[in-house]
């Protein structure tokens, strides 16, 4: 039995071509992409909240594969800079940071959010029951195969009694959990002076919050510069180990009530005030 050759004509191949790159989606390169293309950010009016503060919320909507980062976002991150003042009736804005997840590039750790993210707002006026005008503008970074600087503008009259957002509340919702809330035991730091700063041994007694367990230290004085930390296991007991260099670049006194501990890896993570002595 001899094979029978099938020969298409040269007009089906070139319609059969032209018919799958319709229905392939076209890839824009990230470093092609421009801000617009990979951010969108806008302000959720929110609602007032008991005592006169108002709640609401900057949602960043990321294109596929980018994220942006948390307040602390790690040696390689860029933290997201916040500025209010072409607001109205504004005496104070905290951002309620949801709990970030952890990325690994290069070696790097970095931690932020990837996708969409909503950032709870409360807004303190300085003249409560009267009207609030909240303008931001918001210096962060954005990342996927590139980095890039970042810069959004967003505004919005806040409404008395205003409207409640889910979409803020499942954010405030997944706020770290304290250390009471997680069952922590307990926390203890260890520090030793090196030669440009401290050497800071964290133990913490903590259920397993999962994979790739990761600790993030903030010092109050934010000028201080820390180092990515190395985090191991025993059982119940985390330890995690950084290094932490203040401006004159020598030992100094360590504000240890004003430490804050992150324990990142679970779904939720878990914030520690303070760290003493052993």
């Amino acid at each position: 039995m001899h094979s029978m050759k099938i020969t298409l004509p040269f007009a089906t191949l070139t319609l059969t071509a032209a018919a799958l790159a319709a229905l392939t989606p076209a890839v824009t390169p990230a470093w092609a992409m421009t801000q617009d293309e990979a951010l969108q950010a806008s302000l959720l009016p929110g609602w007032q909240m008991e005592g006169g503060h108002h709640m609401a919320g900057l949602s960043l909507v990321l294109a596929p594969g980018w994220k942006t980062y948390w307040r602390s976002p790690g040696e390689a991150g860029i933290p997201p800079l916040f500025d209010w003042s072409g607001s109205q009736n504004v005496k104070a804005v905290y951002v309620h940071w949801p709990s970030p997840v952890v990325f690994h590039t290069n070696g790097l750790q970095t931690v932020g959010y990837k996708g969409d993210v909503v950032l709870p707002l409360e807004v303190v006026p300085v003249v409560p029951g009267q009207p609030i005008v909240l303008k931001a503008q918001v210096d962060m970074g954005i990342c996927k195969d590139i980095c890039m600087p970042a810069q959004v503008s967003v505004s919005a009259d806040l409404p008395n009694p205003g409207t409640d957002y889910p979409a803020v509340r499942a954010a405030l919702k997944a706020r770290p959990a304290s250390a009471a809330q997680a069952g922590v035991g307990r926390v203890a730091c260890e520090v030793e002076p090196i030669a440009d700063g401290l050497r800071l041994t964290a133990t913490v007694d903590i259920p397993d919050q999962g994979r790739d367990e990761a600790v993030v230290f903030e010092p109050a004085d934010r000028s201080i510069w820390v180092a990515q930390s190395v985090t191991s296991r025993s059982g119940s007991r985390l330890t995690s180990v950084t290094e932490l260099v203040g401006p004159s670049g020598v030992p100094f006194a360590l504000d240890r009530s004003g430490l804050r501990l992150t324990v990142l890896g679970g779904a939720r993570a878990v914030e520690i005030a303070g760290c003493p002595a052993p």
